[in-house]
């Protein structure tokens, strides 16, 4: 059923100004999705009204069917916890626990800790840091706590993945291998990725693009890829 968001407008501030305007689009379950525009665009709150992580000032958003501007807060909690995942530019790892913690911290939460385990050690071991999962973030490079950040989006195996600039703070080959993990998630999985990004080459490499000015979408290629 995917994402469904209809007449979608966000206002902040007062006096209120206006950052997204009368958006309407719908995201198919499976497809890759990249939001970009210049800085201000709107695209970072579009991804954040999208993924339930802030509320629009007008209109409504359907995600598997569920409007989730109306879900109470334990109810859009426990959707948050199992149907998503999300990566920001910023890894947000707890400094006190270890990787494989960190991994397994979202399954914390649904004490699901040791049934998950094999799981989060098979994404270590993809992401190239399973020798290093007693290691802590700050024992860890730039590239290898963004990676560890994708691993825990990943662990309840999230139908939804939404990624605000994940290669943002990354040198050129941690921000390419990122970008291939999510491509091959997306791919594999037939899970649904949002990600925002300023990048022109990265916008380039989902199959769909939209392209946000002002707050309005004024390029959508519908999955279709470029003539």
């Amino acid at each position: 059923m995917g994402i469904i968001a209809s007449h979608v407008g966000k206002q902040f501030g007062s006096p209120p100004v206006r950052v997204l305007s009368d958006i309407s689009l719908t995201i198919a379950d499976g497809e890759f999705v990249s939001l970009s525009g210049r800085s201000g665009a709107g695209k970072s709150t579009l991804l954040y009204v999208l993924s339930s992580l802030d509320n629009p000032t007008e209109g409504q958003i359907e995600i598997s069917g569920k409007n989730i501007t109306q879900m109470d807060s334990d109810e859009l909690h426990h959707f948050r916890n199992t149907q998503m995942g999300f990566v920001f530019q910023f890894h947000y790892l707890i400094a006190e626990l270890t990787a494989i913690q960190n991994v397994l911290m979202p399954a914390m939460k649904l004490k699901r800790e040791e049934e998950l385990r094999p799981r989060a050690l098979e994404l270590l071991e993809q992401f190239g840091l399973k020798a290093k999962l007693d290691r802590y973030p700050r024992q860890l490079s730039g590239g290898e706590q963004q990676r560890l950040a994708i691993a825990r989006a990943l662990i309840m195996k999230p139908k939804y993945l939404f990624a605000d600039e994940p290669t943002g703070a990354l040198d050129t080959v941690n921000a390419e291998s990122v970008m291939r993990i999510l491509q091959e998630c997306s791919a594999r999985d037939k899970m649904t990725v949002i990600m925002v990004t300023h990048d022109p080459d990265f916008a380039a490499m989902a199959p769909r693009k939209i392209v946000l000015a002002d707050g309005k979408v004024v390029q959508d290629n519908g999955g279709e890829e470029d003539c």
